[in-house]
């Protein structure tokens, strides 16, 4: 085998593992609304985010939302119908959108309660404290 044989199976090899790890990551497009607050909330206001989780648990992406003045924004892990702790806090990075801060991780246990459909997305405001909208994270 020559150089150029080696060197091409090397980056093949290569491709092949970010291929891999790529397709292993989970992106989840979410709806949010005051219907799935609990209890649920009457409010026009809405969201849409974009959340991607990485093989090992980095958590990235966006929440943009629509007729609320948001105060908070978080990944919290409860399932659906239920309120749970907060594990993910969320920055405002814009007028109307909040991101997953640089760093953001879950841990191999919050791995499987997104894996079970028991994590959610949430939008707090002044109005609403304990959440306006919400969306649960289905993987």
């Amino acid at each position: 085998m020559n150089i150029n044989q080696t060197m091409l199976k090397a980056l093949f090899g290569a491709c092949i593992g970010l291929a891999a790890l790529a397709a292993s990551a989970q992106s989840m497009n979410v709806t949010l609304n005051g219907s799935q607050e609990v209890p649920p909330v009457m409010t026009s206001a809405s969201g849409v985010a974009a959340i991607t989780v990485g093989p090992d648990g980095s958590v990235s992406g966006t929440i943009t939302t629509t007729g609320i003045e948001g105060t908070m924004a978080h990944i919290h892990e409860a399932p659906m119908g239920q309120n749970g702790p907060v594990i993910v806090p969320f920055t405002k990075t814009a007028d109307n959108i909040w991101s997953a801060p640089a760093g953001a991780k879950f841990t191999d246990a919050q791995l499987q309660s997104l894996k079970s459909g028991n994590l959610y997305l949430n939008v707090h405001s002044a109005t609403n404290k304990a959440g306006e909208i919400r969306g649960q994270l289905k993987p």
